[in-house]
């Protein structure tokens, strides 16, 4: 990748009143600022154009979804085959006041839909301020923060399959568990209804800026970081088993082990994706050996990485 020009992948797409783009840079729309080209990046005009350019769409052709890319690490070869990602059509949202419940596209940003709810007084959406990404990213691996959880308050969800079948499903029929959903790996999450609890919008807007002020006092938010690198595991914290390993500030290339939470990496300006991802496995490596506990990914990773050249170090 990328391809040559007498066998493009762009020129086999199946039409589509959305966006195709070639070999399209998506390095800057990530946390990290790291990666390389998607092969082809869509941007679906909406689900049933999504669904109909999937049905058509050679099956030995790989799908991957990207939302505000807030949690991920696009490697240094780039993603091949299609990049899917939800534009402003599928960010729309909308509130029943009546009943406490909001309806959201899948590419809708979870803070926006926490700030909907403040100003409609629904509760229980709090949570949704302290996560950066999208609210069908946060259904695919049921993003949780500050003792709450995407499950509890979701109670229905719409996902369009790899085949281009649009489905309909309940929260009981997805058997979440911690940072994670059953549903199949392909399911594009394109709608979710979520229901909340009436609250004055002066206390919600209070638990908010809680969340705010802890997320500033403990998370590197202001570096070119991701969401949480490793999973927790059970009735344990990361970040104590990465600092107990001595992981703390650790650096490979331009990468590093925050210093002031150690289960996030930053990119301290000139990172590669390799570096991210290596100093990632170093920490895991680490706190394995002190502790017996491997510790698992909980920020995606995906594409291909670039042979290394092991006499200079770094991609080639």
């Amino acid at each position: 990748m990328p391809a040559t020009e007498t066998d493009r992948l762009i020129d086999r797409m199946p039409r589509a009143r959305g966006k195709l783009t070639p070999d399209a840079p998506i390095s800057r729309a990530t946390w990290f600022r790291v990666g390389g080209p998607a092969e082809v990046l869509f941007e679906p005009a909406d689900t049933d154009d999504l669904a109909c350019f999937l049905r058509r769409l050679d099956r030995t052709v790989p799908v991957t979804v990207i939302g505000a890319a807030s949690n991920l690490i696009i490697r240094d070869g780039g993603i091949p085959g299609v990049t899917v990602k939800l534009g402003r059509t599928f960010s729309e949202i909308r509130v029943n006041e009546q009943e406490s419940k909001i309806m959201a596209g899948g590419g809708a940003i979870d803070v926006t839909i926490s700030r909907t709810a403040r100003d409609a007084g629904i509760a229980g959406m709090e949570f949704l301020s302290g996560i950066p990404g999208t609210i069908g990213g946060a259904v695919r691996m049921n993003a949780g923060a500050y003792d709450a959880e995407l499950c509890d308050i979701l109670f229905k969800a719409e996902a369009v399959t790899r085949g281009g079948e649009i489905l309909t499903v309940h929260c009981d029929e997805l058997k979440f568990a911690h940072r994670f959903n059953s549903a199949p790996d392909d399911w594009i999450f394109t709608l979710v209804k979520l229901r909340g609890a009436p609250d004055d919008p002066a206390a919600i807007r209070t638990r908010m800026e809680e969340i705010a002020a802890a997320r500033e006092g403990s998370q590197p938010i202001r570096e070119r970081t991701g969401g949480s690198t490793f999973k927790n595991p059970r009735g344990l914290k990361a970040w104590e088993l990465i600092d107990a390993a001595g992981c703390r500030g650790l650096t490979r290339g331009g990468a590093q082990v925050s210093p002031q939470h150690c289960n996030f990496l930053i990119n301290t300006g000139n990172a590669l994706a390799a570096d991210l991802e290596g100093l990632g496995e170093e920490v895991r490596e680490r706190v394995f050996a002190e502790t017996g506990i491997r510790l698992e990914w909980e920020i995606r990773r995906v594409g291909a990485s670039l042979p290394v050249d092991t006499k200079h170090g770094g991609a080639v």
